[in-house]
């Protein structure tokens, strides 16, 4: 973690707008409650799919899984996390140029369902992966639509109190990501008992059955969406459409072309596409970088806060490689190595992974309390980065200790996970916002939308990068493989701390 609809209903008159604007100050706009519902099914669907799929590749045929080795399993994953935020590229491009916000949320959710119910049935690798990739596609197209939608409901409010208008479109925000974390934490507690107590094809088809309220949703409350959700904001034209076919033309050529390759050497496909999609996340962010740094008229002051941002999105790339483990490996290590007994009663593995969402709702409005309250007092940049990476390290360790723990074979406390996760998301919440609005403040004029999409990239390289490191667990042990990461987690915070003057000075300005 989209809505089709071709027809628009009849546009509103002006007099038909005025009673909505007079009261925008004292409640929210109508399509919130609208997008909020689409946004927390989409979610939902995405997470309890994600929460169940590592362990069905790695559970054995006998137990209707795929029997992937362990290590192969997580890349899968990791590689599937890779493909939905590369997507996200051609799929703003769409939003913006051919389909609209609405249409866009609603084709991309109606692919998603398809993937779903693809995976939903029970028919081994032939519907697994291409149910993967709809719903990579679907996501791809939906995610950076609802996002754009949701801001379009406050675009069209003409308050002339900027501090107000300010304050209501970050309390819609604030209330929209609570819906993400409200379908995130529920997803896993659903699709987690009925996959791995039932039937992993049923727990995927919950998913499914979550979308598609999502997608009804969506067609009901279409129409308090503004008109500006209806349309594309642009228009692709003969150069733009040839510059997006052109790229996805070369990202097909690079995946084509590094299959043909692996298989030479004798590759399994699976392993093949592994190391495609990989070269494909390093290739991409490459290109955007030099087609910037090569654009005519960029200002000397945007050329060093390019530069600077080079090495947010590296840093941001290593953070998310390690982080994304969260859902693959250590959920492998979840479930044999550690003591999931409740009242007497073995809980599903997946159920931790609702434990991310939920300190994320716990702690999230303690940051932001946090940030307001320090003012100009708060860490740089560079700094909320390192410290960021500084948590993940900690919290690696912490799974590091957990791995040796287990080593004789025993079962270890669920108390060693629940203090990663917590740790985890505390260091997420230092890097991701930090992150997201650095990425805007740094961005060249004319290059908001293409420096936004280099955020997505970071988070697909190290999605992809993830799926080559977790082949260390074949020589590793579990414990050692943690504490590397944690190393280089540490050595990372230590690094972006050690740059952290350079990089303010590249910044020129940007904190």
């Amino acid at each position: 973690m989209s809505r089709p609809t071709g027809a628009g209903r009849d546009a509103v008159t002006d007099q038909e707008k005025a009673p909505a604007r007079r009261t925008a100050g004292t409640r929210c706009p109508r399509g919130l409650l609208t997008l909020w519902s689409v946004e927390m099914w989409e979610r939902f669907s995405f997470y309890g799919m994600r929460a169940i799929l590592v362990l069905f590749l790695a559970a054995p045929p006998d137990d209707g899984g795929l029997g992937l080795a362990p290590h192969l399993a997580a890349a899968v994953f990791g590689v599937y996390g890779a493909l939905v935020n590369l997507l996200a590229l051609p799929g703003g491009w769409l939003a913006d140029r051919v389909l609209g916000s609405y249409r866009a949320v609603l084709w991309g959710g109606v692919v998603i369902t398809l993937g779903h119910c693809v995976l939903a049935l029970p028919v081994g690798a032939g519907g697994t992966y291409p149910g993967l990739l709809l719903v990579a596609v679907g996501t791809g197209l939906l995610k950076p639509s609802i996002s754009t939608a949701l801001g379009g409901l406050y675009d069209a409010d003409d308050d002339a109190d900027t501090a107000k208008a300010t304050a209501r479109r970050d309390a819609g925000f604030s209330l929209f990501y609570m819906g993400i974390s409200v379908g995130a934490f529920a997803a896993p507690l659903v699709t987690g008992f009925l996959g791995e107590r039932v039937d992993w094809h049923i727990g995927f088809g919950a998913a499914a059955v979550g979308m598609l309220i999502g997608l009804v949703v969506c067609l009901a409350g279409g129409g308090r969406l503004p008109d500006t959700a209806r349309g594309p904001t642009g228009t692709a034209g003969p150069a733009g459409t040839c510059r997006m076919l052109g790229a996805v033309g070369g990202a097909l050529a690079v995946v084509g072309i590094a299959l043909g390759v692996t298989t030479l050497f004798g590759t399994p496909f699976i392993d093949g596409a592994i190391q495609a999609v990989t070269l494909l996340t390093v290739v991409v962010p490459i290109a955007y970088f030099a087609s910037m740094f090569r654009a005519a008229g960029l200002e000397p002051v945007d050329r060093d806060r390019l530069r600077a941002y080079v090495w947010i999105f590296l840093a941001a790339a290593m953070f998310w490689m390690i982080a994304e483990q969260g859902g693959s490996l250590i959920s492998l290590f979840a479930r044999d190595h550690v003591d999931r007994t409740l009242f007497g009663r073995e809980f599903p593995t997946s159920w931790f992974q609702s434990l991310g969402p939920l300190y994320s709702i716990l702690l999230a409005g303690a940051f932001a309390v946090l940030w307001l309250r320090m003012g100009r007092r708060q860490p740089s940049t560079a700094a909320k980065f390192a410290l960021g990476l500084f948590g993940l390290g900690l919290a690696t360790l912490i799974m590091a200790g957990a791995g040796l723990a287990s080593a004789d074979g025993g079962r270890v406390s669920p108390l060693w996970l629940l203090a990663a996760f917590f740790v985890q998301i505390v260091a997420e919440m230092l890097l991701s916002p930090t992150g997201l609005s650095v990425t805007t403040r740094l961005a060249p004029a004319g290059f908001t939308h293409q420096i936004m999409s280099l955020w997505f990239l970071s988070v697909a390289m190290g999605s992809a990068l993830s799926s080559q490191v977790v082949r260390a667990t074949t020589v590793w042990p579990v414990g050692t493989y943690f504490a590397v990461l944690s190393a280089a987690a540490l050595l990372g915070a230590a690094a972006v701390a050690a740059a952290r003057g350079n990089l303010s000075r590249l910044m020129r300005g940007v904190a």
